[in-house]
């Protein structure tokens, strides 16, 4: 759908023109398989994973940094130096929904709180909260054939320019942070080492959208 049209001079070009770009992606978190409408479309991760903790991470690196350890190789990028103007995690319905910038400014306001985007009653389970009723068509858990809903976040990240798979690169970085594999000390040593061999394995593509772009007209 073409939603506007603007004429520029033949010499404008779309990639380097472009003031601002921001990305999202979709992971699912929990220990049941996807269906068939959320397969290839989001990054399943079967364990939980922390919110706070993600948030803390996305806190260091936020801003002006060498990014090499998050820079594939490959890159054509004449500088791994770029400047990561928002890096965010939200929680968000388990639906092919993104997060408004209201609702990710909500989110950080409430420290991260994994249902701050939820309508949900929330429920306190050995400190972490979870939703009442997760079982879908089930008030017991567990009945017969009862799916438990994923648990869906969604990371922003939003910048002028991004290194080759640099987002994805960040979000395999945040993921461990929310499984427990790495601490948010780590991920601190991780962009001071300046080589993609101290970071994790990157995200897959399957969760990675383009959200938007903002251009320098004449």
């Amino acid at each position: 759908m073409v939603i506007d049209v603007r004429c520029v001079p033949r010499n404008y070009h779309a990639r380097y023109k472009a003031r601002e770009r921001t990305y999202f992606y979709r992971m699912l978190s929990g220990s049941d398989p996807l269906s068939i409408l959320e397969k290839d479309r989001c990054w399943h991760v079967p364990e939980e994973l922390n919110l706070r903790s993600m948030q803390e991470a996305c806190k260091v690196l936020v801003g002006t940094h060498d990014f090499s350890s998050f820079r594939a190789s490959g890159c054509q990028a004449k500088s791994p130096v770029r400047s990561l103007d928002e890096l965010n995690v939200t929680e968000v319905p388990s639906t092919p929904y993104f997060p408004s910038i209201t609702e990710r400014a909500w989110s950080n306001l409430n420290n991260g709180d994994p249902l701050a985007c939820s309508s949900q009653p929330k429920t306190e389970t050995a400190g972490v909260a979870t939703n009442v009723g997760e079982a879908e068509g089930s008030t017991d858990g567990d009945s017969f054939g009862a799916r438990r809903r994923h648990r869906c976040y969604v990371v922003t990240a939003r910048s002028r320019g991004f290194l080759y798979h640099q987002v994805r690169l960040l979000v395999g970085v945040l993921k461990c942070v929310g499984t427990g594999e790495l601490t948010v000390a780590d991920v601190e040593r991780i962009l001071e080492e300046k080589t993609v061999a101290a970071t994790k394995p990157m995200a897959p593509a399957s969760g990675l959208y383009l959200a938007r772009v903002k251009y320098e007209f004449p």
